[in-house]
């Protein structure tokens, strides 16, 4: 059958557009569920919420898949100086940190480099430390996360963490390298602090005064929830490419940008296509599968989960792997620029894709593993996975910086462009559904290598965050 690209890229983009769901979407998840940590009742919700909508769009299945998550919380946390009237100081526990009630004297480790470090080793032992999230300047640049573990080996038994905005703005952020350590529960507790509030602390730090950090948190188990959809191929159903994002966002944010954007992503190119196949008879040719998970936000627990169920190196069903996996995050902080690879053997044809629609969109190859959203358990196991959201840091929209906090609300979801993404997603994924399996160049990509690479780049700072 000889499609008309002409004729299918203009009803596409026209139904990205006119016939859009995304107010509609935006309303029910950001401010009527709202925020939806990994495993709570809102998690539960948004999956039905999600499901029932595929099924209403229309797709050939649509399916909840439960999973076991190692989740967390927290209840009180604060701050305090108790020689200064026990002033109150802004205070935030990274995702995961551990309960804590401790009072020592305070002491400011700078940026936690080496020098400054070693210098203080001696008194370490046992402190609460205060550094600054943002590296030394004119330094080789270091992750946060590897001045945390040179202060945790140092002895230091807690740190408090200058957040790098200004304005009394605080988001959460996570303490541990995500790239090859998983879920930690006996990691030092890490407490974040305003600039403001920082900037004080460090003008009182030098007398050493006693402060307490106290953090009222738990660990526990609980079921949190994916989605998975399907349009089945017309020509090729027993292979399929995967079209996914995560549904979750951290304790109290409503995420309109991370990852409302991302979801809702996902479930417009699922309707899009879907109005396609009724309105215009066309299929795709490989199947299509839409996923949303839970569990992003918690060492991406959900996306984890199910390839590790469908996928895995002794899974029966690995053979019926996907030929790519498109990852949808924080889709409101540009507009779409391209395609960015984990491995390379897949660039030229990508690309040729691409240059077919005409839009000037590029595909890249990421030089470091990235394991900082849902593409990266499919890249563990060797099966060939893409991101757009990294690109949100390159190009990005100056009011976009709201990521892990109360401000990342509805407002913060760019309608225009995630339009966009809608019909170019819609447009690329039907163009790769319609390669016949064999045509795609093969993955020479083997477990072992990603082991090898995710060895090599573990506790490097990612070229994507500078």
């Amino acid at each position: 059958m000889k499609l008309n690209w002409h004729e299918i890229d203009r009803f596409l983009t026209g139904e990205a557009w006119s016939g859009s769901l995304i107010r509609k979407h935006t309303t029910e998840l950001a401010d009527v569920i709202g925020p939806r940590w990994g495993g709570s009742s809102q998690d539960r919700m948004t999956a039905e919420y999600i499901s029932n909508q595929m099924k209403t769009a229309g797709l050939d299945r649509s399916e909840i898949e439960p999973f076991e998550i190692d989740t967390w919380n927290h209840g009180s946390v604060s701050i305090t100086l108790p020689e200064d009237n026990d002033r109150i100081i802004a205070s935030l526990p990274f995702l995961r940190c551990k309960p804590i009630d401790l009072v020592t004297p305070l002491l400011d480790v700078g940026h936690a480099t080496v020098h400054e470090v070693e210098e203080l080793r001696p008194r370490l032992n046992g402190a609460i430390v205060l550094a600054s999230i943002s590296p030394e300047p004119f330094t080789s640049i270091e992750p946060f996360t590897a001045r945390i573990s040179r202060l945790a080996d140092a002895g230091a038994s807690a740190i408090i963490a200058i957040e790098p905005k200004t304005g009394g703005r605080m988001e959460y952020a996570n303490s541990d390298e995500w790239l090859n350590v998983g879920p930690q529960k006996d990691a030092i507790a890490v407490v974040k602090t305003s600039s403001e509030d920082g900037a004080y602390l460090r003008r009182v730090a030098p007398n050493e005064p006693l402060i307490r950090v106290s953090v009222d948190s738990k660990y526990f188990d609980s079921e949190a929830y994916n989605t998975v959809a399907e349009l089945e191929g017309e020509v090729y159903p027993d292979h399929h490419l995967i079209l996914a994002g995560h549904h979750d966002t951290v304790i109290g944010t409503a995420g309109g940008n991370d990852n409302t954007s991302g979801t809702i992503g996902v479930m417009e190119t699922a309707r899009t296509l879907s109005v396609l196949r009724d309105v215009l008879g066309i299929r795709p040719g490989i199947s299509i599968r839409f996923a949303t998970w839970s569990g992003e936000e918690q060492h991406l627990q959900g996306s984890r989960a199910y390839v590790s169920r469908h996928y895995a190196e002794d899974s029966p069903q690995r053979e019926n792997k996907p030929l790519l996996n498109i990852n949808l995050d924080e889709l409101s902080t540009g507009h779409m620029k391209g395609i960015v690879l984990t491995f390379p053997h897949l660039r030229k044809f990508i690309q040729g894709q691409l240059d077919t629609m005409d839009d000037g969109l590029k595909c890249h190859v990421l030089s470091h593993m990235d394991a900082h959203s849902d593409h990266f358990p499919f890249v563990e196991q060797a099966i060939d996975a893409a991101i757009t959201w990294r690109w949100r840091f390159w190009g990005r929209h100056e009011d976009a910086n709201f990521h892990h906090e109360t401000g990342d609300a509805a407002n913060k979801l760019n309608v225009r462009e995630l339009k966009e993404y809608v019909g170019q997603l819609a447009r690329l994924l039907l163009r790769l559904s319609h390669v016949p399996p064999n045509d795609w160049p093969v993955n020479p990509v083997t477990i072992s290598d990603v082991n090898r690479m995710i060895e090599r780049d573990a506790g490097r700072s990612h070229p994507t965050f500078h």
